[in-house]
């Protein structure tokens, strides 16, 4: 059985060219199956049916792997007995009547309002970088951008006056995105009083600058997110993707349309969109058990 796994490597790695990193993959898949099936008394790969497979992918579900990486070793299954198959070591494919399983839509993690109060009003803007810092967790939570979206954004896109902003943002779709008014102060006072001081020969138009006058990295948002929720006294995990996960659940809060979210979050899909109002039932029903007589 396990001549045959290393023959359906080699075969994936030079007839098909898959990378090391794919190998490696279906590689420890495929030895997690020999390892179940040599407890299970199995010789050969021909002994093995359609509901054995099924009986080791409900072990691989209960050692705590999640759907996606689930959905992922039914995939190594599927293209390996797929080839013992055409290969004619077996006469039937037991894996081609496997289905994927269901995945369960995992639930956004969102602030409360008086969290994301707590982060930003402990802020000295007066302190360096300060003010830069204070703009960007404003503009985060103003406009629900994404982190890519904050490091890209460039002034020429920035209208204070009509406060929006357009962004470039996935599948190279642009969209114009609201700025709140506490976002456009932020953005005014870091504009006039700290970016001029940020500006070196290696600046560009964007936005956003580290000390040495460059465009502002993903990774250093991340950091400086974590630092600022550090000081400030959260305990809470938090990174910038979840001020978007709150900008978005904070909107529904207060009846925000549904569409209108979409749109303002560059969602392709409405379907995207809609976890959001799983967490506000979410919310509801725990209102609705802790206030009501028969909750």
């Amino acid at each position: 059985m396990e001549i045959l796994v290393d023959s359906f490597i080699l075969y994936i790695a030079t007839e098909r060219g898959l990378s090391t990193a794919y190998q490696l993959s279906v590689r420890q898949t495929l030895d997690k199956l020999l390892h179940w099936a040599e407890q299970k008394k199995f010789t050969q790969w021909r002994d093995l049916g359609t509901d054995d497979l099924t009986s080791f992918l409900t072990h691989l579900r209960n050692s705590d792997l999640g759907a996606s990486s689930l959905r992922i070793s039914l995939v190594h299954l599927k293209i390996f007995f797929r080839f013992l198959q055409k290969r004619n070591h077996l006469e039937v494919d037991p894996a081609e009547p496997l289905l994927p399983p269901k995945t369960t839509a995992k639930l956004p993690e969102t602030l409360d309002a008086q969290t994301v109060e707590k982060l930003l009003t402990s802020i000295n803007p007066d302190k360096r970088l300060g003010k830069r810092d204070l703009a960007i967790l404003e503009l985060f939570y103003s406009s629900g951008l994404r982190l890519s979206e904050i490091s890209n954004a460039r002034i020429e896109f920035l209208d204070l006056d009509d406060q929006f902003i357009r962004i470039t943002g996935k599948g190279n779709k642009t969209r114009l995105v609201p700025i709140g008014g506490r976002a456009i102060k932020a953005l005014q006072i870091y504009l006039t009083s700290e970016r001029p001081q940020l500006v070196s020969s290696k600046t560009s138009s964007h936005l956003f600058l580290t000390i040495h006058g460059t465009q502002i990295t993903p990774a250093r948002i991340r950091q400086l997110v974590k630092q600022r929720a550090k000081h400030a006294g959260i305990d809470q995990n938090i990174y910038p993707h979840l001020l978007r996960h709150s900008f978005a659940t904070h909107l529904l809060e207060n009846g925000a349309d549904l569409r209108v979210i979409q749109e303002l979050l560059g969602h392709a899909d409405i379907s995207t969109t809609q976890i959001y109002t799983h967490v506000d039932q979410k919310r509801l029903k725990s209102v609705h058990k802790k206030f009501h007589p028969r909750g």
